[in-house]
């Protein structure tokens, strides 16, 4: 036995290693162009193919994440896509779904970092950026609201319903009820269309109203109501409906 931690092991003749499996060479260039380039150095299904390697050991992962961006329809989608619907796809076992996965919530989690603490009004940008990484890809409609205090700054993203936005689907006295339980001086009001438009409709600016009326009366400003679409989105205070 060696003394070494690891013994050296020598193989029968005929036994010798054999070259490297076809997709090598194709990773370690992925991996320089990812480190040395700019960020858009790789094309989308080429970043796909990157993140894959963490779940497949070996082998070709591009044919897979073009079917992943064929399956879900975008770069985005694929990262915001249920892991079980992720795994239907040829190839991509229970690794590579968490691989994916952990990518989506690491671009969120970046993304609230930039306005936790931040005057909300004067980081705009950042906050667009936050709600358009969590719901411009949803398959169904979410509603947020979200409580600011004297500063602007953000104390409560508070999801108040799953599901078709009506004049039903959310009550005016309690979102300010829990804004004044909060101390909150403020709210956003924010959801998205997952028709892809984020054109406000009849309901979206009739419930608007009759919340910023219910805040008026104690003391909740209402700055805005912002609708995130597939295509970009819409402020109801820009339009000139609050």
């Amino acid at each position: 036995m060696c003394d070494n931690a690891y013994e050296e092991i020598r193989l029968p003749a005929g036994d010798e290693p054999g070259p490297k499996h076809a997709g090598a060479g194709h990773r370690a260039r992925l991996r320089q162009r990812l480190l040395t380039g700019g960020p858009d150095s790789l094309a989308d299904y080429e970043l796909l193919e990157f993140l894959l390697f963490a779940g497949v050991r070996q082998g070709d992962t591009k044919p897979v994440a073009k079917a992943l961006i064929a399956r879900f329809g975008s770069f985005a989608a694929v990262l915001d896509a249920d892991p079980a619907a992720v795994q239907e796809v040829k190839g991509v076992g229970e690794a590579g779904a968490a691989a994916l996965k952990s990518v989506g919530l690491a671009a969120r989690r970046m993304a609230r970092g930039k306005i936790s603490g931040q005057p909300v009004l004067s980081s705009w940008q950042a906050l667009l950026d936050y709600l358009t990484i969590d719901m411009a890809n949803l398959n169904h409609e979410r509603v947020r609201v979200l409580y600011l205090n004297t500063r602007n700054q953000l104390i409560l993203d508070h999801l108040v319903h799953e599901g078709t936005v009506d004049e039903g689907a959310i009550y005016p006295r309690e979102v300010i009820r829990k804004g004044l339980d909060i101390g909150a001086t403020a709210i956003i009001l924010v959801h998205n269309h997952p028709s892809g438009t984020a054109e406000p409709s009849r309901a979206d600016i009739a419930i608007t109203n009759r919340i910023a009326e219910a805040g008026r009366h104690m003391g909740i400003v209402v700055h805005d109501h912002v609708i995130i679409g597939g295509t970009g989105h819409v402020s109801l205070r820009a339009k000139g409906l609050i």
